[in-house]
């Protein structure tokens, strides 16, 4: 999506320097698939690997013009470190990477509300995050699975930004006829049960798919696509309740 593949993380000073994305370094990118030699590779960690305390480190370089780092990828003897478990690596990625000034920092995870949910909200308290954006698509089996995300925000105590339906029907590129291939109104219909915002549904867009595989943007290469009014909407309603919890 963001034409990151095969980038490497470094350590300098500060911490990790994160990917960036863009030449401004507007947007920074951290990601275990960059700490993975080759990219088809599992990551499976059970029992202590899964959820030890032993941190990624890694001795300084004196060659980086943004200050002292070396590749998290290599690795000479002493150096080379034991693998983390995810929980603590979560929690690295949080404090030890040098994210600089940030308006936002959003963490995308796959469903579920597994150690590495709880990791992740554990290591962001301290920093009040604005909430979640849950993500469910229309029919009955991904609306069950986002059930359960809503009962586990509710117990740690994160707010609830609001549901987006994503996939909500699909748009022809030729008659502009809807036609609702995964059912419709599931995400709604949870958003008012839950008593929590629904943001918006967003409709299938081969546009919008070619465009995040070839890592384009969307917005200004189809600013006529059907997804195009959706995803603004949704974005102004998520930006218009983080100014009162940023001041």
């Amino acid at each position: 999506m963001l034409r990151a593949q095969g980038r490497a993380v470094h350590q300098c000073d500060g911490g990790w320097v994160p990917v960036f994305v863009d030449q401004e370094q507007s947007i920074s990118l951290m990601s275990v698939g960059f700490l993975l030699e080759n990219p088809d590779e599992a990551v499976v960690w059970r029992g202590p690997k899964k959820n030890g305390n032993a941190a990624v480190r890694l001795p300084a370089s004196p060659s980086c013009p943004r200050g002292t780092h070396k590749s998290m990828r290599e690795s000479c003897g002493s150096c080379a470190p034991s693998a983390p478990g995810f929980s603590a690596l979560i929690k690295q990625f949080v404090s030890d990477v040098a994210w600089g000034q940030l308006d936002y920092l959003v963490v995308d995870t796959p469903p579920g509300t597994s150690d590495e949910h709880m990791a992740t909200v554990d290591a962001l308290r301290p920093y009040s995050p604005l909430g979640a954006l849950v993500v469910t698509t229309p029919q009955a089996v991904s609306v069950g699975d986002v059930r359960r995300e809503l009962t586990f925000c509710r117990k740690t105590g994160l707010q609830v930004l609001g549901v987006v339906e994503n996939m909500s029907g699909f748009v022809c590129p030729h008659c502009a006829e809807c036609t609702n291939v995964f059912s419709q109104g599931g995400g709604e219909e949870l958003a008012t049960l839950a008593g929590v915002p629904f943001l918006g549904s967003v409709p299938l867009d081969p546009e919008l798919c070619g465009s995040l595989e070839e890592g384009r943007d969307f917005i200004r290469d189809f600013p006529k696509s059907s997804a195009f009014p959706a995803l603004f909407s949704i974005a102004q309603k998520v930006l218009s309740q983080a100014p009162a919890r940023l001041s």
